[in-house]
C-alpha cells in the first residue's frame, strides 16, 4: 500500500477529536497520524494483499473466540499511541483486563492503548523500513510481540521488547509465545 505523508503542523494542528472527525467523514481513507502530528493517508491494499491479510485476521479472531483472554481487531481499527500517534496495524490483539480498564467512550472512539500483539503484513508498494519503525514505535509504546510478514522474501521478523529483532526465513508456522499462549499460526495460506 502506497502511504502519501501531509505535513499539517505548520497550518492546523489537529485536536483528536477533529482527527476522528476526519477519519468519520472519510471511512473509505485509511488515515494514520504521526507522534508528531503529520497525516499519513493509505491507499487500499491490493487483492491478493487483502487476502492473505484476511485468512490471517480469521484465524487471530477464531483463536481469540475460543481464548476468551483477550479481544481481537481488524486492519480498519485506530489506536491513540501513548506517544501521540494514532495508528491501524493489519492485526492486533489486546488482553481483556486491559481493555476492561477503558470506558466505553474510549472502547468507541481510537482507544488509548497499545495492543499487546501486533501484525504487519508487508504488500508490494509498501516501505520496509516505515513499516519497520512502525513496528519499533509499537514496542516504545508498550506493545509485547509483533511480527512483520514479508511474503515476497518469505521473511517474518519478530518484535518483543528488551530484544532485538529475529528474523525467520520461510517458517512453516509462528507461535504466539506467552502473548497469545496457544496461538500458532501455520503460514500455508498467509505465504
Amino acid at each position: 500500500m502506497t502511504a502519501l505523508t501531509i505535513q499539517l503542523n505548520s497550518i492546523i494542528d489537529l485536536t483528536d477529536q477533529q482527527f476522528y472527525n476526519l477519519c468519520q467523514a472519510n471511512r473509505d481513507v485509511r488515515f494514520e497520524r504521526t507522534a508528531t502530528g503529520e497525516l499519513v493517508i493509505m491507499s487500499p491494499t491490493g487483492s491478493e494483499t487483502g487476502n492473505r491479510n484476511g485468512r490471517f485476521n480469521q484465524r487471530l479472531f477464531n483463536w481469540s473466540d475460543q481464548d476468551e483472554s483477550g479481544i481481537a481487531f481488524d486492519s480498519s481499527t485506530g489506536f491513540k499511541l501513548p506517544n501521540g500517534a494514532d495508528r491501524s496495524p493489519d492485526a492486533a490483539w489486546v488482553k481483556l483486563d486491559r481493555w476492561n480498564a477503558l470506558n466505553q467512550e474510549q472502547q468507541q472512539r481510537f482507544a488509548p492503548i497499545c495492543p499487546d500483539f501486533v501484525v504487519e503484513l508487508l504488500s508490494p508498494s509498501d516501505n520496509l523500513t516505515i513499516l519497520q519503525a512502525k513496528m519499533q514505535e509499537y514496542l516504545d509504546n508498550g506493545a509485547r510481540l509483533g511480527w512483520l510478514i514479508n511474503r515476497q522474501t518469505r521473511q517474518v521478523e519478530i518484535y518483543r521488547p528488551d530484544r532485538l529483532v529475529e528474523v525467520l526465513e520461510n517458517p512453516e508456522s509462528l507461535s504466539g509465545e506467552d502473548v497469545l499462549p496457544g496461538f500458532t499460526l501455520q503460514m500455508l495460506g498467509i505465504w
